[in-house]
């Protein structure tokens, strides 16, 4: 689409609660993005997110006490907006504005009763996360006005970019209150399709049948339902990450996306020729030697090392048909070449297994364990942390049931690493990317990925990577590169749908038997294609439709201010 000069912004602010603040994968969209948006837009694209930090700070940002000090000051005399100014520690070091929200925590009701007179806005069943996200939202579009006003924007072209349900009520803040403001709002996974797909309804099948506000109050989610319906069919343009979350919203929401901007990924870290090859073999050794300290004896050095991780989303990503097909390989007798396994999905956890630690230590003069310890390690000996509740956690039961034993004669091995891989663990001490790099094959077997990083990350380190059809990445990947069977071309995007979950698990087994018996140098040509691919998905590429959203969104706020308009409480 060719831009016309009066559609390009001269300010663009985006606002989510994962600025600075990794939670999931909406802070690598973002952080990752941030070095294509500062060559476009040179400090005039401000990332907005809450100052969650207290005596620790937060490890992404930098304070910079230099930038907007007189506005800051102003805001916090004026309005008594706590604000933080800084760079986020990522490529291309974007401007941060940081902000407390927790002095408007009290005004939630009268917040929420505005949104309902203005937009109807049916905040009444809200609970959990509700409340905390919606009010740092409205700090957001308090924030975005006061720096409009204070700077004098009104002759700029200026966009709100809001992410998710949680930032809505600061995309509806900034339409009432500046409405010469352009907004748009992406929803990364509508709120209802993630909860039909998590209830183990059939989402795809059904889906032209689903009443979005049916389902939400059915399965308790009215109220992040209605304020992203409302917000979607409010902004100036509203936008998601891939051909299928487009259809899940043009039913649920009752809006089809006006752009798909699909998730690049910046490659620049990412090492290269000797670098690389140092790097794998530093975390293979580190999988491996965690891998003997787990199982209780040695691990095989040309084990093949198979990984899933993301987050405990049990069915929605798949960690089923992983546990099972699994299972499929440990009963062939074919295997000539063991698997292990790595589940690396975060879970509820008290923290490292201390007789893991003592062990990779190999430092024998440690205290002695307590009998919970030892009672811990004998129980689940397959898992490297101690989680809370062990006895219901479904990996550890899933596992069980498939009878993993982890013996010198099984040629497959299965390990539960369920921490958050960001250096401090306690057991590896390697943040993720450095742990990638290492396996020499990803799954990735999604029933509900609007995206999926995961296996895009796995590409773009070159690690051939199979994942399904209902990922939006595999969709995407089927378009671009996914033209040879199996996993010739570097990926394989199995076809996946509501009924056909045993036809996944076994076809997945056959895939991962498959490469096991490919040779380095197979394998090596099979590493360069999935990094081929990953050359298309990057955000040189993808930055283009945030583009075409930028200029749909000016033309549609223009087209907007030339009408009258009035709020249903006016």
């Amino acid at each position: 689409m060719q831009i016309e000069a009066k559609y390009t912004p001269d300010y663009i602010f985006e606002s989510s609660w994962e600025v600075c603040n990794k939670v999931g994968g909406i802070y690598t969209v973002l952080s990752t993005r941030a070095s294509s948006l500062q060559k476009l837009h040179k400090d005039q694209i401000f990332f907005v997110g809450p100052d969650l930090w207290g005596q620790k700070e937060s490890p992404w940002f930098k304070e910079d006490k230099d930038l907007y000090p007189e506005w800051i000051n102003h805001a916090l005399l004026s309005q008594k907006l706590q604000i933080r100014a800084g760079r986020w520690d990522v490529p291309g070091e974007p401007i941060v504005f940081l902000i407390k929200f927790e002095q408007f925590m009290d005004k939630h009701n009268e917040l929420y009763t505005k949104m309902w007179q203005d937009f109807e806005v049916d905040s009444l069943d809200s609970y959990g996360d509700y409340q905390e996200s919606t009010m740092f939202a409205y700090a957001t579009g308090l924030l975005i006005e006061s720096f409009y006003r204070f700077h004098r924007l009104e002759s700029y072209n200026v966009i709100a970019h809001y992410n998710e349900w949680m930032l809505g009520a600061g995309a509806l803040y900034i339409k009432k209150f500046v409405p010469k403001i352009a907004t748009m709002f992406t929803t990364h996974a509508t709120t209802i399709g993630r909860s039909i797909a998590g209830n183990n309804l059939p989402l795809y099948s059904n889906l032209s049948e689903y009443n979005g506000d049916q389902m939400a109050r059915q399965l308790n989610v009215s109220a992040k339902h209605s304020i992203e319906k409302v917000v979607a069919k409010n902004v100036d343009c509203f936008t998601t990450v891939s051909d299928i979350t487009s259809e899940e919203s043009a039913q649920l929401l009752q809006r089809r996306p006006d752009v798909v901007t699909p998730n690049g990924f910046e490659k620049d870290f990412i090492p290269k020729g000797l670098k690389y090859k140092r790097a794998h073999n530093k975390a293979r050794k580190a999988l491996l030697n965690l891998a003997e300290k787990t199982i209780g004896h040695t691990a095989h050095n040309d084990a093949l090392l198979v990984g899933i991780s993301g987050r405990y989303e049990y069915k929605n990503k798949g960690i089923d048909v992983f546990i099972d097909s699994m299972k499929h390989l440990l009963s062939l007798t074919e295997l000539t070449r063991d698997i292990i396994a790595f589940i690396m999905v975060p879970a509820w956890i008290k923290g490292p297994r201390k007789d893991l630690q003592q062990l990779l230590s190999n430092n024998n003069s440690n205290d002695p364990l307590s009998l919970q310890d030892n009672v811990y390690a004998n129980s689940y000996p397959f898992v490297t942390h101690q989680l809370i509740e062990p006895e219901h956690d479904r990996v550890v039961n899933h596992v069980r049931h498939c009878g993993f034993q982890n013996r010198p004669e099984d040629r497959v091995k299965i390990i539960f690493v369920p921490s958050y891989l960001n250096g401090d663990d306690g057991i590896f001490n390697m943040d993720y990317y450095d742990l990638l790099i290492g396996l020499d094959m990803s799954v990735f077997p999604s029933y509900y990925e609007p995206w999926g990083y995961t296996p895009h990350e796995s590409v773009a380190f070159a690690i051939p990577t199979i994942t399904t059809s209902l990922s939006g990445f595999g969709t995407w990947a089927r378009k671009e590169g996914d033209f040879k069977s199996g996993l010739d071309d570097g990926i394989e995007v199995i076809y996946r749908n509501d009924f056909n979950y045993n036809e996944v698990v076994v076809e997945l087994a056959s895939l991962i038997f498959d490469f096991s018996l490919k040779s380095a140098d197979q394998i090596s040509i099979l590493k360069d294609r999935a990094a081929e691919l990953s050359d298309k998905a990057d955000w040189a590429h993808f930055i283009q439709y945030y583009k075409e959203a930028y200029g749909k969104a000016l033309h549609n706020s223009f087209v907007r201010l030339s009408k009258p308009y009035k709020l249903k409480s006016d």
